[in-house]
């Protein structure tokens, strides 16, 4: 896979990944540590980390189903919400894989009797699976892939 060096990279390889499944995409930037979620503690007029960096972070919501929302922080991880179900922690450069599981239909609820439980399963390359508690109800296209 290649390598999303940057959150602008980790943007334009999103907006491949909705021509090719023909989805709409909305995405909003932030930049400057005083924009960014994480840099909440940047002084007033503060726009640069202490190393002298500009952080870059994006939100862009996929349009579709399921209902995709994926904001690119500047630390190299990114927080996926899918149909309200929010993963985070996901490695930047994943997201795409990420999204072209759930797309393709290879991601799965996981079902688990006792205790009564719902999990999110996305595989990834290298034989790895994301997995994420549901918490909520499942939404018609969650409820389409219960296993």
């Amino acid at each position: 896979m290649d390598q999303l060096p940057t959150t602008e990279a980790a943007v334009t390889a999103l907006r491949a990944l909705a021509a090719e499944y023909g989805l709409a995409i909305e995405v909003t930037h932030d930049i400057g540590a005083d924009q960014t979620s994480r840099r909440s503690a940047a002084g007033i007029g503060v726009t640069t980390d202490p190393d002298g960096t500009l952080p870059h972070e994006a939100y862009v919501e996929l349009g579709g189903r399921p209902r995709v929302d994926v904001r690119l922080f500047p630390d190299d991880d990114a927080l996926i919400t899918v149909d309200g179900v929010e993963c985070p922690d996901v490695a930047r450069d994943d997201v795409p894989a990420f999204l072209h599981a759930l797309y393709e239909g290879h991601a799965w609820v996981k079902a688990r009797r006792f205790p009564p439980s719902h999990f999110l399963m996305v595989p990834l390359p290298g034989d790895r699976v994301h997995k994420e508690f549901i918490p909520v109800g499942l939404s018609p296209w969650l409820s389409g892939r219960v296993q």
